[in-house]
């Protein structure tokens, strides 16, 4: 999304965290202001740009993502450098441990690791002063992967609430300065991706970022979808989630970045495999493909996929002044 104003990197990896209450006690759409929200996207360094509300959802566009709410529960994304755990320790401070059912957080392996202000371990021993919990890592330290802890709790999922996530890495030179291009609007980006076709039903609100980058929120009843882009040749980033089926997107999606790296996550997608097939062009081989049946009932895949061709370039000339972060 929007690049840092050094000029040099934006860090397009994400953070997550949903919370699950007792709806009977409190419900988040219509008992809580926006002022609580406006607090609480702060509170991890982000601020509300816009939103939008329907009878079941309200997704509000952030600078640094998305946060979504529901009637028992909320949805934050974040990246950058934002400290996500803190909105999730303001949401604890402010409401009874009681009216909570369920405390998720996940966090992927970031491009510029030692720019962020805490690591996943850290987070986590921060949530275990609130909560116990189990952690897990889904993939190989050495390339792409998910950490992800949940509460250790009683709670079980519904095998029918679902979520989907699709990143693409390294999107073609096309793709990237067509993205990066000075002039770009929402429109432009909408018509790319063909947003207004593929998603006909959905109210759509969104945000191209200055110098580059976009987020784009999309409701429809309780369905949601939200696309963030970091279009940067050198740390290219696009993430799509959707609480819906996204499987079946993979060859739009890839016919219009052409990236060298897909990957996807899945929440309770008990046939993934089998709605793999015929998804991915031949040269994607993956690489990855990690599963496991969480104690709360919740099944989660995560597979990457990278292109099977060789990759020549030249080496980046590196303007080291200030910039040890970026290294």
């Amino acid at each position: 999304m929007m690049k840092k104003d050094d000029g040099l990197f934006f860090e397009g990896s994400e953070k997550k965290a949903q919370i699950i209450i007792n709806a009977e006690k409190l419900s988040l759409l219509t008992d809580i202001d926006n002022n609580f929200w406006e607090a609480l996207v702060k509170s991890c360094g982000a601020k509300i740009l816009s939103s939008m509300t329907n009878n079941s959802c309200k997704a509000l566009l952030l600078s640094e993502s998305s946060l979504f709410i529901w009637h028992h529960k909320l949805l934050i994304i974040t990246c950058g450098t934002s400290q996500l755990v803190k909105a999730i320790e303001f949401f604890i401070d402010s409401y009874p441990i009681n009216t909570i059912k369920q405390i998720s957080y996940q966090r992927k392996n970031e491009y510029f690791s030692h720019a962020q202000p805490s690591c996943f371990s850290q987070d986590v021993k921060t949530l275990r002063q609130y909560i116990s919990g189990k952690a897990y890592r889904f993939g190989d330290l050495d390339s792409h992967h998910n950490y992800l802890f949940h509460q250790d709790n009683n709670y079980q999922t519904n095998i029918n609430d679902k979520s989907y996530e699709i990143v693409a890495y390294h999107i073609s030179e096309a793709a990237s300065k067509i993205l990066t291009d000075t002039n770009l609007t929402a429109l432009n980006i909408r018509n790319m991706f063909n947003i207004d076709k593929l998603f006909a039903h959905f109210d759509i609100d969104d945000h191209v970022f200055h110098p580059f980058g976009y987020s784009l929120n999309g409701i429809h009843n309780e369905q949601f979808f939200t696309i963030h882009i970091t279009p940067q040749a050198e740390s290219s980033y696009i993430s799509i989630s959707a609480n819906f089926d996204l499987i079946s997107l993979l060859p739009h999606l890839i016919t219009i970045l052409a990236p060298t790296t897909i990957d996807i996550l899945t929440s309770n997608e008990l046939n993934f495999e089998e709605k793999i097939k015929n998804k991915l062009p031949k040269q994607f081989i993956c690489t990855s493909l990690v599963k496991a049946s969480l104690s709360i009932g919740e099944k989660i895949v995560f597979s990457s996929y990278s292109q099977n061709t060789r990759h020549s370039c030249d080496a980046i000339n590196l303007k080291m002044y200030n910039e040890v972060h970026s290294l």
